[in-house]
């Protein structure tokens, strides 16, 4: 097996909450790694790519790399039938969510993942607790699964928006800083659960800058294959920028674990973040070493009868 780029080592935890044992996968190191210790800072995230990142055609190619490297872990995830990947997706709009999905994963086997966008909660989903809508599109072993937003809106958006929590119905009505801290343990609880029964759950943050959201903006409008983005709702939601950013970080802050890391990554520039999205997933599948399962001596021997029935 090809090693992990070396800028994602395996990241070695001391703190007794972290140590291995406690799940089953660890965070693989990055520079857009968010912290557990809640020191993270969106103002000081970089929106851009270092000064001595590959140019786009350089990009490109490590992408198409990695892109190569995940089908064939995909095919060995599948065949092993023992994890299961969650990639989640949350970001400002227009940071690039759609183009980074398709990108990082056009060369898997369509039959090994899966895509869910979620969207407003049906009446249904608001007739349960808000995990459930996405409790019950997780991957099955073997396969990737990705969710384009997720349970996390519910920290975000509802937290930006919380007279949205009137349409849920909820049996008591408690202060809403502790409604947040409340819904940051389930996640975690959640996210944990996942990870000590096999799934590798990886969660990016697309860090888009204000000026290359806007820039995106007018070329939605000034391109005809692309006014159907675009709505008067994307300019209200534009206008309380700093109310995301301070969710985004909150969030980020209570919900970074080895298990079920966020990275925030640049996304200024697609090709950047695109590349960097992938390796960091193609290194986080080859942590935990998936290989075709391996059948035994005697299993061998029954095999090679068969084989001499075969005409």
């Amino acid at each position: 097996m090809p090693p992990c780029p070396s800028e994602f080592r395996l990241l070695q935890i001391t703190a007794d909450d972290f140590r291995r044992g406690e799940t089953v996968f660890d965070a693989v190191k990055s520079p857009y790694l968010v912290p557990f210790d809640r020191s993270f800072r969106i103002a000081s995230a970089p929106t851009s790519p270092p000064d001595d990142a590959a140019k786009k055609s350089g990009l490109k190619k490590k992408l198409e790399a990695s892109v190569d490297r995940l089908d064939d872990l995909q095919r060995k995830l599948y065949a092993l039938d023992r994890w299961g990947v969650l990639l989640v997706f949350q970001a400002m709009d227009a940071a690039g969510k759609d183009s980074t999905i398709r990108a990082v994963l056009r060369g898997i086997n369509p039959q090994g993942c899966q895509v869910t966008a979620f969207k407003q909660p049906s009446s249904r989903e608001l007739d349960h607790d808000f995990l459930w809508r996405v409790s019950s599109r997780l991957p099955e072993r073997g396969r990737i699964g990705v969710f384009n937003r997720s349970h996390y809106e519910e920290v975000l958006v509802v937290r930006v928006h919380p007279e949205y929590l009137g349409g849920q119905r909820l049996p008591v009505e408690i202060p809403l800083r502790k409604r947040w801290q409340e819904r940051y343990e389930s996640i975690r609880d959640f996210e944990k659960h996942l990870a000590r029964n096999g799934y590798l759950v990886l969660k990016f943050f697309l860090n888009v800058s204000k000026e290359e959201q806007a820039s995106r903006f007018r070329e939605r409008i000034d391109r005809p294959d692309k006014n159907w983005k675009f709505s008067e709702g994307d300019l209200a939601e534009r206008d309380l920028w700093d109310h995301y950013m301070d969710a985004y970080e909150k969030a980020l802050n209570a919900t970074s674990r080895p298990w079920a890391p966020w990275y925030s990554v640049p996304a200024d520039s697609k090709p950047f973040l695109q590349a960097t999205v992938a390796e960091i997933i193609e290194a986080s599948i080859e942590s935990v070493a998936p290989e075709y399962p391996k059948v035994g001596q005697k299993r061998r021997k029954e095999l090679l009868a068969l084989k001499e029935k075969i005409l």
